[in-house]
């Protein structure tokens, strides 16, 4: 995986999935990718699967004004709620909030990745920040 950081937008895969939202004006694409993490995460939670889920929730956090990441990887992401200025149902943060369990458990490919790298707590931190930008 090519990642450089923590945040949710700090790898390849993330930044190839916001490419998804220049095609809709509504949440559509954030709620499917919630949904294939948490039908997937059932069993063996893929790490790429977590990591467009991850900037998934981010994309919410930002859109009720609680981001954790702004910077040159969350240009598109914040030109793209700036133009749609949408806010999630609380179903739709419901499910992001089932998601961050997901990517913390033992099914997690992303968190047994995490736990072999010299920054697992601050990926950890991460993740609790995601957890506290969505109340």
């Amino acid at each position: 995986m090519g990642t450089w950081s923590h945040e949710p937008f700090g790898n390849d895969t993330a930044n190839d999935w916001a490419d998804e939202l220049e095609d809709v004006t509504d949440f559509s694409v954030i709620e499917a990718t919630l949904q294939t993490a948490l039908d997937e995460g059932q069993e063996y939670l893929d790490a790429d699967v977590a990591m467009e889920a991850l900037a998934a929730i981010e994309v919410l956090a930002k859109s009720l004004g609680h981001g954790t990441q702004t910077d040159v990887y969350t240009a598109k992401v914040d030109e793209w709620l700036e133009t749609v200025s949408l806010k999630p149902s609380t179903d739709l943060l419901l499910k992001a909030q089932q998601v961050l369990v997901l990517v913390l458990s033992d099914q997690s490919e992303l968190k047994d990745l995490w736990q072999e790298a010299d920054d697992y707590d601050i990926w950890l931190a991460s993740i609790q920040q995601l957890k506290d930008a969505l109340h």
